[in-house]
């Protein structure tokens, strides 16, 4: 028996018809450092079908071939997430911050036809172009100097000119639902990054989540700065669900320093805003330094790494912003939990669930694998290697990444379909999750497992920790143990530099935290610690420093159990 129900496809072009007219007034403001720059949704819709109509008729794009975007959060990316897809090509964001030679790796790899580039970032872009074996034009956005292009094989093109007197409108296709819209590639930490193919389908139902109360809860009377970069997952989602529900959109552009953010979020009043740790981190040290007025700043959301509690108490306590924790990669799509907590839990009633990485939605379905392969059950404290799966998880890597095969991972999928994330964590029996650590960052020291996420918030709650990475090295009787690398501020003027005396006062302070026998003989002071191309902690860099002896190591005697 089959339904009474229309089979309409759920199509990208959907949610851009819906944002253009529906709330064609909803506005897209651009930072300019020095002000912003405003476009309607209306108009959006407008340039994105004068771009659609340019990469088909000017530039020959069909459907299915690649477009990347090597760009920052702004108006004209928003054009190209949107025409793109809903022309029945692939868009392919481009993560500006990674190596050179893995940047070459995966224009290549995606075969990409046609790179859209910001003006700012032609430096980057230009000595890579002789690499590109498939891309064909390239078409600059902004003004700027193009002299580094000069000679390049493939054809350059001006952005405005190219949308300048095309129709605005477009005769959108519906392709299959399960088609592929848009492309987005792992930061790449071990081995070559690997692609994960979004379908209209995925970001379609996955907006529609991300506008619920379980998540972001977003209407049109919220301005959003989504400080996550669009070639990040997707910008978490946040560009596809404002067209779903009219919501305000602040790009932050290339002004992603503490300052300029500050400044923005102080002139055009953002309620909303998404961003690492690290980001909230230095903007909470330039807010102490050179306050600003943030009041309009309700809510943040903070994903990407496991954030520090004391970060959420200090946004509280010093600017009355809720922050709100969430868990995702980008196989995800990314959002797979959001920490709201039960209904009637306020202040420490409700913590718990507040610093847990959420709950996970209908359409994130988790299992948890201990080590002897067994499904542990969810009571909150049974850890084990989470599993999920859902409309919009990876069921596998583009270009078969996922199969056997040299440098190629077997283990990311398990034999019935569910993915592997790598994270270690536990499940209340209500459906919140904790990640305890990733599993290749866990300490595994005598038999038992410690976990350098809970020992790195611990350690940042110190008021002279400014940063803090915990990862397992060697060890001849434990097997592993952890090592404390710490950035340090000044206290009371003394040097920042740590010594042995600031050493073991750090771990006196997790002594009334932790178990004695979790508490690190080894630490070292460093200046930051080394950061990914999103803006999570290296911890594998940091192993490498150890390794090659480039760290100085202060090493405490053992304390008795």
């Amino acid at each position: 028996m089959y339904s009474t129900m229309q089979d309409a496809p759920l199509l990208v072009s959907r949610l851009l018809r819906h944002g253009s007219t529906v709330h064609s007034d909803s506005q897209v403001v651009t930072w300019a450092g020095d002000g912003a720059r405003r476009r309607s949704y209306g108009e959006t819709g407008t340039r994105s079908a004068q771009l659609a109509h340019a990469l088909r008729d000017e530039l020959r794009i069909r459907e299915g071939d690649r477009v990347a975007t090597l760009m920052w959060n702004n108006a004209e990316h928003l054009e190209a997430y949107f025409a793109v897809p809903s022309m029945g090509a692939v868009l392919h964001t481009l993560n500006l911050r990674l190596p050179p030679g893995q940047l070459a790796w995966v224009v290549n790899h995606a075969a990409d036809r046609v790179v859209l580039v910001d003006s700012t970032l032609l430096p980057l872009l230009a000595p890579l172009l002789p690499k590109l074996a498939t891309v064909e034009h390239v078409v600059v956005v902004g003004e700027g100097d193009t002299a580094v292009l000069d000679g390049c094989r493939p054809a350059v093109h001006d952005y405005e000119a190219l949308l300048a007197g095309r129709p605005t409108d477009f005769p959108w296709p519906e392709p299959a639902e399960t088609t592929a819209a848009a492309l987005c590639y792992t930061s790449g930490t071990t081995g070559d990054p690997k692609g994960v193919v979004y379908s209209h389908r995925s970001i379609y139902l996955h907006s529609l989540h991300v506008n619920t109360v379980e998540a972001m809860a977003l209407s049109d009377a919220d301005l959003a700065l989504p400080v996550v970069p669009m070639f990040h997952v997707n910008a978490w989602g946040l560009p596809h669900a404002a067209f779903l529900g009219g919501v305000n959109l602040l790009m932050p552009d290339r002004f992603l320093q503490p300052g300029p953010l500050a400044d923005m979020i102080e002139a055009e009043r953002p309620s909303y805003a998404a961003a690492v740790p690290t980001i909230w981190q230095g903007l909470l040290s330039e807010l102490a330094a050179r306050p600003r007025d943030i009041s309009s700043l309700r809510r943040v959301t903070i994903g990407g790494s496991a954030c520090p509690p004391s970060l959420m108490r200090e946004f509280e306590k010093r600017h009355g912003v809720t922050v709100e924790h969430a868990w995702g990669m980008t196989e995800t799509s990314p959002l797979g939990s959001y920490a709201h907590p039960p209904r009637g839990l306020t202040g420490d009633d409700a913590w718990p669930y507040r610093v847990s990485q959420g709950r996970f939605p209908a359409s994130v379905e988790p299992r948890l694998i201990g080590p002897d392969g067994t499904e542990q059950p969810w009571d909150g404290s049974s850890a084990g290697e989470l599993e999920v799966r859902g409309p919009w998880i990876a069921a596998a890597y583009y270009g078969g990444a996922d199969a056997a095969g040299p440098d190629r991972p077997t283990d990311r999928f398990s034999p019935d379909g569910w993915l592997r994330t790598g994270d270690v964590g536990t499940i209340t029996h209500d459906g919140y999750l904790t990640i305890t650590d990733r599993a290749k960052d866990v300490v595994k020291s005598g038999g038992e497992w410690i976990s350098s996420v809970e020992l790195e918030n611990h350690l940042m709650a110190h008021p002279r920790v400014a940063e803090a990475a915990v990862v397992a090295v060697p060890d001849e009787v434990w097997g592993e143990r952890p090592l404390a690398a710490v950035v340090l501020t000044p206290a009371d003027g003394a040097p920042a530099a740590g010594s042995g005396s600031d050493h073991g006062d750090l771990r006196a302070f997790l002594a009334d935290r932790v178990p004695r026998w979790q508490l690190p003989e080894r630490w070292a002071t460093i200046d930051e610690v080394p950061k990914t191309s999103v803006g999570k902690f290296d911890k594998k860099l940091l192993r490498a420093r150890h390794a090659a002896g480039e760290l100085e190591i202060v090493t405490l005697d053992r304390l008795d159990d």
